[in-house]
């Protein structure tokens, strides 16, 4: 036995426990049980072309080593993102904490109560900074929170303003570039035109439904826009408002002023730069626009005791429930990051933003005064923390650069400068040297810092902010390593026992893939600093979009869409410019089978197509004859097929050539859905099936944590022909000859969470990535014999296998009184999270164990499962006080006086032996969903509060 290999870490079950589990599955070998799984003529006939795999103590020396080649320079680029300081508690207790960072998107709230304050922490942050009445828990980053501002404004004017023909939107000339770029990419498929301006001298009127500042502009300067939104509100003209977070410490909130949107990244608070990403952006709105808002929601509600508990609010208007009709295709937000930004919040409190806020502007203010005592004019009238500097930039830059600084030049003529946390005096005078050494003076050497205030009196902050207990108390390192401890306890994550979710893959996230986020030269590096000092990044990012185009049989890969959603709404895009590329701009029919991930009609929509939904046979694949009829009756105007293989139904298609083929015949492309690639790699892959595009979720298959519902990575991986129209990036030249506009803000989206995918590949190589992938399939089949007997296998494929996921009926249980949604809250008292709940299939449970859980544990999971169905068995439609309509049981419940339960305490609490080793305690009872939305509260106000309103 190899024990430096990765992969015999990596992968759960022994060879021991294979030949045991393929003993039980009845087949002699794990080829065999592959061969059976999945049809012949989609099989790879060469292995992946992969670099030999690395031990993980080779793995961290090459990437260390690597990280060499990253130049950290002191950087004042701005353009919205800085370097921070990130309060080591938070760094070793969340970032590095498997409690927190292998969680998943707590659709379970009673076992999520911890992630779940800590989201409303950071959503009442937001909700005070902004002075907005309602926020969500996250967007992706700055520039797409941008867009779906718009599209927000977009979706209200017909209803609220009877102007459905209203379709123009004035943007800032002040935005930020990467910001523009996103808009144009949004605007155009769904028929908004754009209209770029200065605020000052814009002309209101009634042809604009929507309008967005940027606060403080790109440049620095702050404009007035208290004076914008009066007059917009008298024009009718709904305003958003793209806002420095920090900046709000001292700059009053737009919502005071009446924006109607606003939103920013909260990167400035404590989280490293990572050359462009993860960052948890914001978005804040009024409550009148509750049902429009994008991404999730948390609110609080009240258990089956009554006491309050926490869970996400108002799904129904999300992309899983309404699909074409969502407000948005958003699925993965950035939870881990807004986890970590709330609490630089916590941790600093109002005090202490206060004080960070005012050393940054200060400083500011201490540069620009020694800076026109140099001659230089510095034009910006009120700012934050950046100046503008009217000089020959290329000089200023020379110098710059041998000193190993970066600062932004907009043009010839323009240096731009922007303070941050980190700036000390001493780096004020390193700036001040080189400005006079460009001038050829003398330099000044300052002693102390000003303390002033260089933003117009009008807009100066008076409003108050993070008021709650929540902000004023956790402020020593003792007391918030404490309450951090808390909140995960009340939290089920992988570090507790398996999470068998379908289609989600909550697989292990290796501790060597992990150690390297936490290293300065991968954390500080601006997404926008010359290529020449992110060689690094570059190498690392370039093999990996290398290795993902191998595993994938493409031509070519974009790292930059950061969520899965987004990788979606790239591809359809890549598609779009390919038709018109060709003179088919007439080309915007998407079909969709009925099975699909909400997410896809809701990217088709965005990107401008029209869905047509096809039919699955009984059998849960997709219904060929009606594919083929609906091609063939929209072949004139065939965009592209959207598919998900192996099937949502976690079934390997035969058909799937077959149907590839019928798509190219009518003039369409093939979208692949890649959330199923974990039954791909090195097997078969997208290529080969047939299909054109491809993306892929990097915290899927390829072992980026989920973070408790983000950072997600969804990458696209194209055919030759779709190469050209990869997307760019207004800053960094990326993405193809005839690159669309940007997908994401930073040029490869989340770069810094690529680097774990990379090492994820770099340790397993070939043969690892392909025995995963069988491991898979066999962990499925294995709990698939198990269950059987006890539960109906909803869909299998010709041979009876399932792929690596599979679905178990739970329909009949109805007849006992007993739903789905019981057996997942029964599950957490055995100490499970649940599979995924009702999808594809209502009243269904999908269970996907991955390659990386051992016999054991699946062994563990399967018990619990049939000992549910002993109890679904007892159960009866007369009576409802049984064990599992009143799960989950607390510890409250357990130690109170008086039990008035017909089972037993021990039935309830420890019903299998394995269970009293590691219980786990959920905190609060089931909770009241329809409560919560008919009462919506979504920060951390106290609940007297609002009883008084």
């Amino acid at each position: 036995m190899n024990t430096n290999a990765f992969a015999l870490r990596h992968i759960g079950p022994s060879e021991e426990d294979q030949n045991l589990m393929l003993e039980t599955i009845g087949v002699d070998s794990l080829d065999q049980l592959i061969y059976e799984t999945i049809p012949d003529d989609i099989r790879l006939k060469n292995g992946l072309n992969l670099d030999d795999p690395m031990t993980e103590h080779e793995y961290l020396l090459h990437i260390h080593e690597l990280s060499k080649k990253n130049k950290a320079y002191k950087t004042y680029i701005g353009l919205g993102y800085h370097p921070t300081i990130l309060p080591a508690v938070i760094q070793r207790n969340i970032l590095e904490n498997p409690g927190w960072y292998t969680a998943y998107t707590p659709y379970q709230a009673e076992i999520a109560q911890g992630r779940l304050e800590a989201l409303l922490n950071f959503q009442t942050m937001v909700i005070d900074l902004t002075g907005m009445e309602l926020a969500n828990a996250s967007l992706l980053d700055e520039s797409t929170a941008a867009a779906e501002a718009m599209s927000l404004l977009f979706a209200v004017r017909e209803r609220q303003q009877k102007k459905a023909n209203i379709n123009k939107f004035f943007v800032s000339e002040n935005i930020l570039p990467q910001t523009l770029s996103l808009l144009q990419t949004r605007a155009t498929p769904i028929g908004i035109e754009l209209v770029v301006g200065n605020e000052e001298t814009f002309e209101f009127s009634s042809d604009f439904f929507g309008a967005i500042l940027q606060y403080p502009g790109k440049d620095g300067q702050i404009s007035d826009i208290k004076s914008f939104i009066g007059k917009a509100k008298e024009a009718q003209i709904k305003v958003a408002v793209a806002a420095d977070i920090l900046s709000l410490v001292k700059l009053e909130a737009p919502g005071q002023f009446g924006a109607d949107v606003v939103v920013g990244t909260t990167q400035r608070f404590g989280i490293p730069m990572g050359y462009g990403g993860p960052h948890a952006a914001f978005f804040a709105t009024k409550e009148a626009y509750k049902r429009d808002i994008p991404g999730r929601i948390i609110g609080v509600t009240k258990d089956a005791n009554g006491n309050r508990a926490l869970r996400m609010a108002l799904q129904t208007r999300e992309q899983h429930i309404k699909r074409d009709k969502a407000t948005s295709n958003i699925c993965t937000a950035q939870v881990l990051l807004a986890v970590m930004a709330g609490m630089y919040a916590v941790y600093h409190g109002p005090k202490g933003l206060k004080f960070i806020a005012n050393k940054v502007h200060n400083k500011t203010a201490t540069l620009a005064k020694a800076l026109e005592q140099l001659g230089y004019a510095q034009t910006n009238t009120s700012y934050f923390d950046t100046l503008q500097i009217k000089t020959k930039a290329k000089k200023i830059k020379a110098v710059a650069k041998e000193k190993k600084v970066n600062l932004h030049y907009p043009d010839k003529e323009t240096v731009t400068i922007s303070i941050n946390e980190t700036t000390s005096i001493r780096d004020i005078n390193y700036l001040i040297s080189i400005f006079a050494e460009a001038a050829n003076k003398e330099t000044i050497i300052i002693s102390s810092i000003l303390e002033t205030n260089n933003i117009s009196e009008a807009l100066q902050r008076t409003s108050k902010f993070l008021t709650e207990p929540v902000f004023n108390t956790y402020h020593s390192e003792t007391e918030l390593m404490r309450y951090i401890k808390k909140l995960e306890r009340k939290d089920l994550s992988l570090n507790h026992s398996m999470i068998s979710l379908g289609s989600c893959t909550m697989k292990l996230n290796a501790a060597s893939e992990m150690l390297p986020l936490s290293w300065f030269k991968w954390g500080n590096i601006h997404p926008f600093a010359p290529l020449k000092q992110a060689k690094g990044y570059l190498t690392a990012l370039k093999e990996l979009e290398d290795q993902l185009t191998e595993i994938t049989g493409f031509a070519a890969t974009s790292l930059q869409p950061n969520s899965g959603a987004q990788g979606e709404f790239a591809g359809l895009m890549v598609i779009k410019a390919y038709h018109e590329s060709r003179g088919d701009n007439h080309r915007n029919i998407c079909l969709i089978p009925s099975s699909a991930h909400g997410t896809n009609p809701a990217s088709a929509v965005m990107a401008g197509m029209k869905v047509v939904v096809t039919k699955s046979t009984s059998e849960g694949n997709i219904d060929v004859d009606d594919l083929r009829e609906k091609a063939i009756a929209h072949k004139d105007n065939l965009a592209c097929l959207m598919v998900t293989y192996p099937s949502t139904h976690g079934v390997y298609e035969s058909a799937i050539k077959e149907i590839t083929k019928i798509i190219h015949d009518n003039g369409g492309q093939v979208y692949m859905d890649g959330a199923n690639m974990n039954a791909q790699v090195g097997l078969t892959n997208p290529g080969n099936i047939g299909a054109d595009v491809c993306h892929l979720n990097l915290h899927k298959t390829f072992a980026i944590p989920h973070g408790g519902g983000g950072p997600g990575v969804g990458p696209i991986c194209v055919a030759k022909q779709l190469v050209p129209f990869l997307p760019g990036n207004p800053l960094v030249k990326t993405g193809g000859e005839k690159a669309i506009t940007a997908i994401s803000a930073a040029p490869f989206g989340s770069a810094l969470a690529c680097l774990i995918s990379y090492g994820y590949i770099k340790m397993l190589g070939a043969e690892g990535l392909t025995q995963s992938t069988k491991i898979a399939i066999l962990n499925a089949n294995y709990i698939k014999q198990r269950l059987q007997g006890s539960f109906d296998t909803l869909y299998s494929g010709e041979r009876g296998r399932a792929a690596h996921e599979m679905i178990i009926d739970c329909r009949p249980f109805k007849a006992n009184g007993i739903e789905v949604t019981d057996i997942a809250k029964r599950l957490m008292d055995y100490g499970f999270h649940a599979p995924t709940v009702s999808f594809p299939v209502a009243g269904t449970l999908m269970i996907e164990p991955t390659e990386s859980e051992s016999k054991a544990e699946i062994d563990r999971f399967c018990d619990a499962m049939i000992s549910i169905k002993e109890e679904i068995d007892n159960a009866s439609k007369e009576n409802t006080n049984n064990v599992l309509k009143n799960a989950p049981h607390t510890l409250d419940m357990l130690t109170t006086d008086n039990w008035e339960f017909p089972y037993t305490r021990e039935a309830a609490a420890f019903p299998l032996d394995y269970v009293k080793e590691n219980k786990f305690w959920p905190s609060v009872r089931r909770v009241d969903d329809a409560y919560g939305d008919r009462n919506l509260i979504c920060s951390c106000t106290p609940l007297e509060a609002y009883a008084e309103a």
